[in-house]
């Protein structure tokens, strides 16, 4: 269906702008648009001022103020995301903790300082890490840190809310075809105006952005990929990036440089990028494939792709780069 109007032309709606550490772009079609985005813009910043740790009056702020000494009243978005951040602690068995902020905090990566911190640090700081010490008040809306000197960093679920929620403004006000991009949150409502998929391209992670080793074509689904090549500092020609492995307080390393996951709502696929990324291609595939409606796809440091079953075939890889990997764990 095309969303044409008076005088023949597909009304089209833009924005581009910085929230939630990254650039973000909406581009959506219909009479509404440009109203629409506008609200979902709102949006944005409303989560943003609610959930960045770097925001100190932030609702997150607050509950790492008030570690180890008392609930905190948030709302009803806050309480959401902690909540599933739980879920997704306990699905993974760990390998996603929103409490990673003692030990994402020591590294700095995303600074203008980032540093190697000593073992005894990193030791002290991942002790502090448990997703088991989040306390949920369901009936009250709180959220409390079980112990002094806890923080959450909510940085690894909350953008695929976010991403959820301009989804959600959309279809309430009747846009049916739209492309939310939260830097590397990609959802794409319904087709394109012309009726057909959305060509979402896989970021090569040894090339320059919009470089990709394939494209797969989605209609109203979440693309979320996790990488280790956005946020990095380089030491003596080794990478450490920003993805924290929360059982050893260093950044993850297990051969996977690029992990995607397809889903039907992006704070599910933000999550479960982290946790498969973290918990390499054998225990992520499995994740992924015991979980309706969510498929993954890893790239390693050897140039391999594997994919869960569901998108083997709907993987269109251009990059005689790249070979398929066997999926091991069948």
């Amino acid at each position: 269906m095309f969303f044409k109007f008076p005088n023949n032309k597909i009304v089209q709606s833009t924005r581009e702008f910085y929230a939630l550490g990254t650039v973000i772009q909406f581009k959506a079609y219909g009479k509404k648009a440009d109203k629409v985005c506008d609200m979902a813009m709102d949006k944005i910043n409303e989560i943003e001022n609610n959930m960045s740790v770097f925001k100190g009056n932030s609702e997150v702020s607050t509950i790492n103020k008030n570690a180890g000494i008392g609930q905190v009243k948030v709302s009803r978005g806050t309480y959401y995301v902690n909540k599933k951040a739980v879920e997704y602690g306990r699905m993974s068995k760990g390998a996603f903790d929103p409490t990673i902020r003692p030990v994402v905090g020591l590294w700095g990566i995303q600074t203008e300082n980032p540093r190697i911190p000593n073992t005894d640090e990193i030791n002290r700081n991942n002790r502090l890490v448990n997703y088991k010490d989040i306390i949920l008040d369901e009936q009250n809306h709180t959220v409390m840190l079980r112990n002094k000197d806890q923080a959450l960093d909510l940085g690894a679920i909350a953008k695929g809310f976010a991403a959820d929620e301009v989804k959600n403004i959309f279809c309430k006000h009747k846009i049916k075809s739209a492309l939310i991009d939260l830097g590397g949150n990609i959802f794409a409502l319904g087709n394109k105006p012309n009726d057909t998929p959305w060509k979402i391209g896989i970021q090569d992670p040894f090339k320059k952005r919009g470089e990709f080793i394939g494209v797969i074509c989605v209609t109203g689904r979440s693309i979320v990929t996790s990488g280790n090549y956005e946020r990095y500092f380089m030491n003596n020609d080794k990478r450490f990036h920003h993805i924290m492995d929360p059982f050893t307080g260093n950044p993850s390393e297990n051969g996977v440089i690029s992990a995607t996951i397809i889903s039907d709502y992006s704070i599910d696929g933000d999550a479960l990028s982290t946790c498969a990324f973290v918990m390499g291609i054998e225990a992520g595939l499995k994740l992924a494939e015991s979980i309706e409606g969510v498929d993954a796809l890893f790239i390693t440091e050897n140039k391999k792709i594997y994919t869960t079953c569901g998108i083997d075939n709907e993987l269109e890889v251009t990059s005689k780069e790249f070979l398929r990997g066997p999926i091991k764990w069948k």
